[in-house]
């Protein structure tokens, strides 16, 4: 990788924070001094961030906070970025790093962790076990495991409400996933809360098992959270698959696309042979094109043109 080519960063530590306002301060002026965008939230409970900049830029920032006593240690996934993955940077202070009803301290509670390599190995020889995918609804129709258990939530805060819908694996083997790591920290530690006896969680998340095993029993690619939306490894090889699906026409597709009308704004799977060819934007629904087209949205945009 050259030196002038973008790298994105997904990282996260759970760590007391004693003040949380100090640190984002630090983190501001590091990310600026490096040109560095994206998005951080810090809390007394730990960070997490999504970063990107150029490749010498992101090698500097890792080094400063190895070197720093609450951040040493994290460990990084690394993916090729664009240079434009996120408009700006944003670090805000928040009461959680990641957001769930119910309190849970991944350091008191948590599952065991399991690598991308014995995860590997357990669907080569073909134990039984579930994958349980923590991600929202709308993540893992472009990408994930083979024969996994959907959680059936659409934001990770409702996951408490959706556990008696996962109550048939109490006393399976259970490993959980999301994209990086961070949200089955708490997720892991939530089923054992709630008499699940058998929890694991994937170490590193899924983008660390695909870098490792592409195309080898998760299908399809990562959804992420910046401009690129999706995130493949070795894309070209004849064993990857586009699992994702347009929303209308049922086509193999994999481009996610907001529902213009701004009230609704649903996140789905759109081919561009169903973009509205009347005005070139997408909706999920004729109901949503109906209202767009009444909507003080579309004046302003009429009278703006």
């Amino acid at each position: 990788m050259k030196s002038s080519t973008h790298q994105v960063l997904l990282y996260y530590k759970y760590i007391a924070i004693a003040d949380p306002e100090k640190i984002r301060t630090e983190q501001i002026t590091l990310c600026e001094s490096l040109n560095l965008k994206g998005r951080i939230v810090i809390a007394h409970e730990g960070i997490n961030g999504t970063i990107e900049g150029r490749e010498q830029d992101t090698k500097k920032y890792m080094s400063f906070m190895k070197k720093t006593k609450l951040f040493k240690g994290i460990k990084y996934k690394k993916s090729v970025g664009t240079g434009e993955s996120f408009p700006k940077l944003s670090v805000k202070v928040r009461a959680e790093v990641v957001t769930v009803k119910i309190p849970v301290d991944p350091s008191k509670i948590s599952g065991k962790y399991i690598s991308a390599e014995k995860l590997h190995s357990w669907f080569e020889d073909k134990k039984e076990f579930d994958i349980v995918d923590m991600r929202n609804d709308y993540e893992y129709i472009s990408g994930h495991f083979q024969n996994f258990v959907p959680s059936g939530i659409h934001n990770f805060y409702d996951l408490p409400d959706v556990l008696p819908q996962l109550a048939h694996l109490k006393n399976k083997t259970v490993v959980t996933v999301c994209t990086g790591g961070i949200r089955c920290e708490k997720a892991s530690g939530l089923l054992l809360m709630n008499g699940f006896e058998d929890v694991y969680q994937l170490d590193g998340g899924i983008q660390t098992y695909m870098e490792k095993y592409p195309n080898e029993h998760f299908l399809g690619k990562l959804y992420v959270f910046d401009k690129r939306l999706t995130l493949g490894f070795n894309t070209e090889d004849p064993l990857h698959k586009i699992v994702g699906k347009c929303m209308h026409c049922s086509v193999s597709c994999d481009s996610y696309v907001n529902c213009e009308y701004d009230v609704c704004h649903f996140h789905y799977i759109s081919c561009a042979n169903c973009i509205d060819k009347e005005l070139s934007l997408s909706f999920c629904k004729k109901e949503c094109k109906a209202k767009y087209l009444k909507s003080p949205q579309y004046t302003k945009m009429q009278v703006s043109v």
